[in-house]
């Protein structure tokens, strides 16, 4: 018996990367599982790709008026949200005294105000349903900032900071709230995404740890999970 047997999941940006590896193991635990992407082809593409209790919409969650489409269309389709991970999230890497203003507002709006906005809509779906839970994808970046990572590190930051104070407002409603700092993956996101092979955390490590939390007893809370390589490259 899957743990979402019955239950439907929203996973953004989730037609690749770790947000594709999550979508992927959560139909394999019996949920149907509306996964996101800017585009409706990325979207449908990869619902298709992972089978038939996927379904793919177009969402960008920069905007709050396409996150409400996103979730009147998860209750039309699906009947409502019991589980939300948001991992959309893009970065702009360099010198802060270099960056353009809109890869700044890109940065933030994607990964800090579309977590925002999918939180809120999907809050009211899942009171309705008698609770659920709301994984919230960081990174390690959240708690260690480094030099040209400014808008990352400050998104990534102010995610955990609101994930934590969203766990104390919404943990008597019955839903559950985590975030995962996971290091570094094997994706094509980020610097050097070309050499993790080999050494890096999968999509599927982070996807195990998702579902691990939903196995959890109802009467515990984990509310940050950090995740490293066991053995990255030595330091020379």
């Amino acid at each position: 018996m899957g743990v979402l047997d019955g239950k439907t999941a929203v996973v953004t940006g989730g037609n690749r990367g770790i947000g594709r590896g999550i979508a992927e193991r959560l139909t394999a635990e019996g949920g149907t599982v509306v996964l996101t992407a800017r585009k409706l082809e990325a979207a449908e593409s990869a619902a298709r790709e992972i089978g038939s209790r996927a379904i793919g919409v177009a969402c960008d969650v920069r905007s709050d008026e396409s996150v409400a489409q996103l979730f009147a269309e998860v209750e039309k389709r699906a009947g409502g949200c019991d589980v939300l991970v948001n991992n959309a999230g893009i970065g702009f890497f360099g010198p802060v005294a270099d960056m353009r203003t809109d890869e700044w507002r890109a940065v933030i709006e994607t990964n800090l105000n579309g977590v925002f906005y999918c939180c809120h809509a999907a809050i009211a779906h899942m009171k309705k349903r008698g609770g659920g839970y709301i994984f919230n994808i960081s990174s390690l970046a959240g708690r260690n900032a480094f030099p040209n990572g400014a808008a990352y590190n400050a998104s990534k930051f102010g995610l955990n900071g609101f994930s934590e104070a969203l766990m104390q407002e919404v943990r008597y409603d019955n839903i559950r709230v985590s975030y995962l700092m996971p290091g570094s993956v094997a994706t094509d996101f980020g610097f050097g995404s070309s050499q993790k092979s080999g050494w890096a955390l999968t999509p599927s490590d982070v996807a195990d740890v998702v579902v691990d939390l939903l196995r959890s007893p109802a009467r515990a809370l984990y509310s940050r999970v950090e995740m490293r390589p066991s053995q990255p490259p030595r330091r020379s």
